[in-house]
């Protein structure tokens, strides 16, 4: 009996000092994180719901001393393998995590002035998708606007696995894609 809890004991310090490593990141991971946040991306646990409402295409005017930036997310049509309004997109700016678009949508936030970092990336329990992501830099002048929109790309016979593409765009074509775009409003899950 005793040799059985020494067993017990012995598996159980295993299981829970394993635990317990598990938890903390590698410093390869550490890393990997870093360079996220550097590029605008927040972390990598958070996750959305998102709320899209078609029959709302609001515009807005920068605060005074703010820049205004829209986020439009985009899907490409790509044989019936992706359902339009099917893809979740998180979008950060300098490391935060600041919304989400889900299928055709968009939202829209004032930053201040200056060098800005931008992510998204593709929010997903599956982790082909999960590592879909994308950011780009822009340069933010007070009371000037901002269009940047997130693309899914298609798959095709060569790339089986979908892509991410995240640019900033002309005002004219930012304009265009809200009159066909639903407001998204997310909130981080609890």
């Amino acid at each position: 009996m005793q040799t059985l809890s020494l067993v017990v004991l012995f598996t159980l310090s295993i299981v829970v000092s394993g635990y317990a490593q598990g938890d903390k990141p590698t410093p390869e991971e550490d890393q990997a994180e870093a360079a996220r946040t550097a590029a605008g991306c927040g972390p990598s646990n958070a996750e959305f719901d998102v709320r899209t409402d078609n029959k709302q295409h609001p515009v807005s005017q920068p605060e005074p001393g703010k820049a205004l930036v829209y986020f439009l997310h985009v899907e490409t049509q790509d044989g019936g393998i992706i359902n339009k309004g099917w893809v979740t997109s998180r979008v950060g700016i300098d490391g935060t995590w600041v919304g989400a678009n889900h299928g055709k949508s968009y939202f829209f936030l004032s930053v201040d002035p200056g060098e800005h970092a931008a992510c998204t990336d593709w929010q997903s329990s599956l982790k082909t998708y999960s590592r879909q992501s994308a950011a780009v830099s822009f340069r933010a002048e007070a009371g000037r606007v901002y269009y940047i929109r997130t693309t899914i790309m298609e798959i095709t016979q060569l790339q089986r696995t979908p892509g991410m593409k995240l640019d900033v765009i002309d005002g004219a074509e930012g304009q265009l894609l809200i009159s066909s775009s639903a407001l998204s409003t997310a909130h981080p899950k609890k």
